[in-house]
């Protein structure tokens, strides 16, 4: 297999505080000068050393669909801005062979004064394209983000549904060799997500490379063929996708039974406190026994009228395998559900004797609008061996369900 990626010994460093020694602004320095005289001017900034990427070695082969994962902070995005061109390593080199197509925030790239028509002609001839081509794929282009309507709109007045997907039909629609997709696609619906799923799908099985960053671990299991972890700007593990994400996970996500988030925003509904409890007890504690239901409790406010919708509560196993998902109208006849203003509190119940001994994941999503955004893995939970079905005769499956048997003479 030829190569599409050659990475060798990649390092990037940043110098932390050099920019504020640099660029002062004019009545700082004055207010310094000032203070000179007296004896009150204060040292310079101290300028301290960072190292992003420290390293980083991995080929890429042509045809392959590679996941990145990692932490928040791990080196992820230098990585991407990288390999995109965007910026050099400070060291060692990387060799793409081929164009190199890249979605890495939303809507970047796009010139906010013109329209969608304009802006997909300028990416196109930013990647090298002659109008020709670029018009031989219009209408695809369009179709795909379905925003047809909108297309001599500026930009700069779509919502951010309609950028992500305008710009994710632009970068894989005009054939790049290398694709690479951030986390934005966490801002479309599920369905556009299934959507660009399968295109990339579609962009590999013609030879091209598509690289994906995603705290998605269900995604980069039903997507990627290999998988690169980024540890504290390192190659922490690199190989076949099953083993990298369950040796992620199992580091990653321990005991994380409560989850709130850093910072809320002006949105109509925002997140408390969600936290795993033993069903019987009620006890926020990990590992629960087997015979004992789960109970995944979401608090949450809603400030201010918001349109009926539902959230939904996804339960994966270590590997990143979706198991089942529940949702907060599954109860009553319609799909969504109204709402009120004030504090509430949901409580989804995992029933007793049902999950077999280990780590499960929970991801929650939250209603905006036409749209949810998936929190995900942002909890964990085990399910011990104690009084466990599994554990009493090592039976085979997934699930341990403790079903109802009965015999009759006949």
């Amino acid at each position: 297999m030829s190569e599409a990626v050659n990475a060798q010994g990649i390092g990037k460093i940043y110098r932390l505080g050099e920019q504020a020694a640099a660029y002062s602004l004019l009545r700082e320095r004055i207010a310094q000068a000032v203070k000179a005289p007296f004896g009150r001017g204060e040292p310079p900034p101290r300028v301290e050393e960072f190292w992003a990427l420290k390293d980083v070695s991995f080929t890429i082969g042509a045809s392959e669909v590679v996941g990145l994962i990692g932490k928040n902070g791990a080196g992820k995005s230098t990585l991407l801005k990288i390999l995109s061109r965007i910026t050099e390593p400070t060291e060692g080199r990387i060799d793409l062979y081929g164009r190199v197509s890249s979605l890495l925030e939303v809507g970047i790239g796009f010139h906010p004064e013109l329209s969608g028509r304009d802006n997909i002609y300028l990416n196109g001839a930013i990647l090298g394209m002659s109008r020709q081509e670029i018009r031989r794929k219009f209408d695809e282009i369009a179709d795909f983000a379905e925003i047809s309507k909108f297309l001599d709109t500026p930009v700069k007045r779509y919502s951010s549904g309609m950028y992500v997907r305008l710009a994710f039909a632009v970068a894989a629609h005009l054939e790049p060799d290398i694709l690479i997709v951030d986390e934005v696609l966490a801002v479309g619906d599920s369905a556009f997500q299934q959507k660009c799923l399968g295109k990339m799908r579609d962009i590999r099985s013609k030879g091209r490379t598509v690289i994906v960053v995603s705290h998605s671990m269900s995604t980069v299991s039903a997507l990627c063929q290999k998988v690169l972890w980024i540890d504290a700007g390192r190659v922490r593990m690199a190989g076949e996708t099953s083993k990298v994400i369950s040796s992620y996970l199992s580091e990653g996500a321990k005991r994380e039974i409560s989850w709130s988030p850093r910072t809320h925003y002006p949105l109509p509904l925002n997140y408390d406190t969600v936290f795993i409890s033993r069903g019987d007890t009620g006890e926020s504690i990990d590992p629960i026994p087997g015979d004992v239901p789960v109970d995944i409790i979401l608090d949450f406010t809603v400030s201010e009228p918001l349109s009926p919708s539902r959230i939904e509560v996804r339960v994966a196993s270590d590997s990143g395998e979706i198991l089942f998902s529940s949702t907060s109208a599954d109860h009553l006849p319609e799909q969504n559900h109204e709402w009120t203003l004030g504090s509430h509190r949901f409580r989804c119940r995992i029933p007793p004797n049902l999950l077999v001994p280990g780590v499960y994941l929970v991801s929650i999503s939250e209603p905006r609008g036409a749209y949810a955004v998936v929190h995900d893995s942002v909890l964990s939970f085990t399910v011990s061996e104690e009084n466990s079905l599994f554990a009493r005769d090592a039976r085979a499956g997934r699930i341990a369900p403790l079903l109802e048997w009965t015999m009759q003479r006949l």
